[in-house]
C-alpha cells in the first residue's frame, strides 16, 4: 500500500524559510516521478515543483529561484526547500507519486498517490 506522508509545515513570516518533507513507503520509491502541490483557500490544486526518476526537475513560474525540490532515493524521501517565502505561498503543501507522468507535468490528474499535506501559512 502505498503511502505519502508530509511534514515540515508551519508559520513564517514574508522572506523566511521552511523545508518541507515527505516520506514514501509501500512501491519502489526510485521509479516514480514525484512532485509537490498547493492548495490555497478556494482554489485549485496546482503544481509546484516536480522531479523525475533521474533527477529532472520542473517549477511553477511563481516559484522558480526561490524552491527547490529534491529526492534521497535511499531514503524513500522526497523535499522542497522553500525560501523567499510570500503570502501567496500560503496553501496545503501535498506531495504526490506517479507512474506514466511526463515528468515535466504540473498537472495534479496525472498523479496517482497523494499525502494528507502540511499547512504552510506566510503572513505578510
Amino acid at each position: 500500500q502505498v503511502q505519502l506522508v508530509e511534514s515540515g509545515g508551519g508559520s513564517v513570516q514574508s522572506g523566511g524559510s521552511l523545508r518541507l518533507s515527505c516520506a514514501a513507503s509501500g512501491y519502489t520509491y526510485s521509479s516514480a516521478t514525484m512532485g509537490w502541490f498547493r492548495q490555497a483557500p478556494g482554489k485549485e490544486r496546482e503544481g509546484v515543483a516536480t522531479i523525475s526518476n533521474a533527477g529532472y526537475t520542473t517549477y511553477a513560474d511563481s516559484v522558480k529561484g526561490r524552491f527547490t525540490i529534491s529526492r534521497d532515493n535511499a531514503k524513500n524521501m522526497l523535499y522542497l526547500q522553500m525560501n523567499s517565502l510570500k503570502p501567496d505561498d500560503t496553501g496545503i503543501y501535498f506531495c504526490a507519486a506517479g507512474w506514466s507522468v511526463d515528468w515535466w507535468s504540473l498537472l495534479p490528474r496525472q498523479y496517482n498517490y497523494w499525502g494528507q499535506g502540511t499547512q504552510v501559512t506566510v503572513s505578510s
